[in-house]
């Protein structure tokens, strides 16, 4: 089958769409054939199917051309790339405007980084310059700004600490949200290929089906085997596919896990480390540090961005796919990714699981109306096995000649109590020239009884698939899908995708400003110290509150 097909790598912040391609063959099984017999490849049963799926809809957002704008509320932001106007064409993974303008919420964030990445480092160049440069320096001391600058000191540690708790029990939240995630569409996944081959296994039983030597018409033999290459092909697909993405986006996860780990522990040890060596001050350390500090609260800034953009994404891909729950027959941007089948596909699939069901109910219809009901007389006829008794009832066909659905006739049995009525039509036998002739009352010999019985589970079997079919064939299994990760997957990853990002940007806060004062506390101890070995050496009693003097 032809089906538009697109594959992401965008990383963990495309979480959502790389598991997108399992759901795309989740709803795939066969592709449309130009040879389907009788004529019956027509509208009629994909018309019977649509007026089931289709529902009207009402929605205050506007559809323009039959075209439904996803999350157009939500992704209502500035587009820089066109001249930052209001963003308006919504969620559009294909679209560069909408990456445009959800980066652009990460925006002040990057602009912080880089400004503290410029500020810093030029701020750090001229104290180099200056302490080269002037060896003489002012010694001035204020008891004010050495408690003030010791207890911001104090305090932004402290929100160092409590940021960096934020964040790696924001991570761990997150990695399993995202794990059940990746899990729950993988089982979703799993049972579409257990499915998909169990209904290509029941196919395969129905060309084995020999009912007192009838057997099923060559023609629908040769259309299962089609079906069953087409079915085995889409079910290997879709498993590989499915632990080819679901590797890596565990790997993605397991990394960005790592990193997160890694970033909250490092930026803990320097915020505690710079903390005790600024009180111990030790200047050439924390001069060290700050160099070290300065280059990772960049990088935090720059991780904070990414992860606003990634909770953004998120939460617009949860509020696009339940948009497009609601309005599934609408013309969206998911159509180039999740595409629902075409009319000539879904009447293709749907008609092969149906014409082999009622093929083999009139395979059985015609055994219990030509040879079990009927009183042959006896003789060498291949036919005869000594029929008697009461007449057996018929098998109930679920289809009607144009495959749409049957209620039951009286008199008739159907698949779940066929067996069990038919025992009783059940003869016992003796061979006879080597033939086995009912030496009792009965409609059937036990030989033939078991080819019956075995033809209506067969019968059963595809019967029982059909709904399986219906929904992956209307969108009906995507739909819910999209339903149970909306409902119980996106809040919690919209909720510790931003824990994650609060995490960062008060970590990064934090440790910014306690490099500052990192400097500053350092500076106001060596003056107090100063003050301090100067008055000693001057025989006073009391520190000078604001002398200066230079350094010899």
């Amino acid at each position: 089958m032809a089906l538009k097909e697109r594959m992401f790598s965008l990383s963990l912040c495309s979480l959502l769409l790389l598991l997108a391609p399992p759901l795309i063959l989740a709803h795939v099984s066969l592709e449309p054939q130009e040879e389907l017999a009788s004529g019956k490849k027509g509208g009629g049963l994909v018309s019977w199917r649509r007026s089931v799926a289709e529902a009207p809809v009402v929605s205050d957002v506007p559809v323009e051309n039959g075209s439904f704008v996803l999350a157009q509320q939500r992704t209502y932001r500035r587009d820089p790339l066109d001249g930052y106007k209001k963003y308006n064409g919504g969620w559009n993974i294909s679209n560069n405007h909408y990456w445009a303008s959800v980066g652009f919420t990460a925006a002040p964030l990057f602009a912080i980084a880089l400004a503290w990445f410029v500020g810093f480092g030029l701020a750090l160049a001229v104290i180099g310059i200056c302490y080269c440069c002037f060896p003489k320096r002012s010694y001035s001391y204020s008891r004010t700004a050495y408690a003030l600058s010791l207890i911001l000191l104090i305090l932004f540690t402290l929100a160092a600490i409590v940021g960096c708790v934020v964040l790696y029990t924001g991570q761990g939240k997150f990695y399993r949200s995202t794990t059940t995630t990746v899990e729950y569409v993988v089982g979703q996944a799993n049972y579409t290929v257990d499915n998909l081959r169990n209904f290509s296994d029941s196919l395969a039983a129905a060309k084995r089906v020999d009912v007192d030597q009838f057997f099923l018409p060559s023609d629908v033999m040769n259309q299962i085997d089609t079906a069953q290459v087409k079915l085995n092909s889409s079910a290997n697909n879709l498993e590989s596919r499915t632990l080819d993405n679901s590797r890596k986006i565990k790997k993605a996860l397991n990394s960005v896990r790592l990193a997160l780990i890694i970033v909250a522990a490092v930026m803990l040890f320097l915020a505690f480390v710079g903390f005790c060596f600024s009180i111990y001050g030790w200047q050439f350390i924390v001069s060290l540090l700050v160099v070290v500090g300065w280059i990772l609260v960049t990088g935090t800034f720059i991780l904070c961005g990414i992860f606003l953009l990634l909770h953004n994404v998120v939460a617009d891909t949860c509020v696009s796919m339940d948009d497009w729950v609601m309005h599934p027959h609408m013309h969206t941007a998911l159509d180039d990714i999740l595409p629902c089948v075409d009319a000539a596909t879904a009447n293709d699939s749907f008609y092969k699981g149906r014409e082999v069901t009622s093929q083999l109910v009139n395979l059985v219809n015609q055994v219990i109306s030509n040879v079990s009901n009927q009183n042959i007389a006896a003789n060498p006829t291949p036919l005869y096995f000594n029929q008697s008794g009461p007449l057996m009832p018929l098998l109930c066909n679920p289809y009607n000649g144009d495959l749409s659905n049957r209620s039951c006739s009286a008199g008739e049995v159907d698949f779940n109590n066929a067996t069990q009525v038919w025992k009783g039509y059940e003869c016992e036998t003796k061979v006879v020239s080597g033939r086995e002739i009912c030496s009792t009352t009965g409609r059937v010999t036990p030989r033939i009884y078991n080819q019956m019985a075995a033809a209506v589970n067969v019968s059963q079997g595809l019967y029982q698939y059909g709904p399986f079919l219906n929904q992956l064939e209307d969108c009906t299994f995507v739909r819910d899908t999209f339903t149970s990760i909306h409902s119980n997957n996106c809040p919690g990853l919209e909720k510790y995708s931003k824990w994650v990002y609060i995490g960062l940007v008060m970590v990064s806060a934090a440790v910014m400003l306690s490099l500052v004062f990192w400097v500053v506390y350092a500076r106001e101890r060596r003056h107090r110290v100063y003050n301090k070995q100067f008055a000693v050496r001057s025989g006073q009693g009391t520190y000078p509150v604001q002398d200066k003097a230079s350094e010899t």
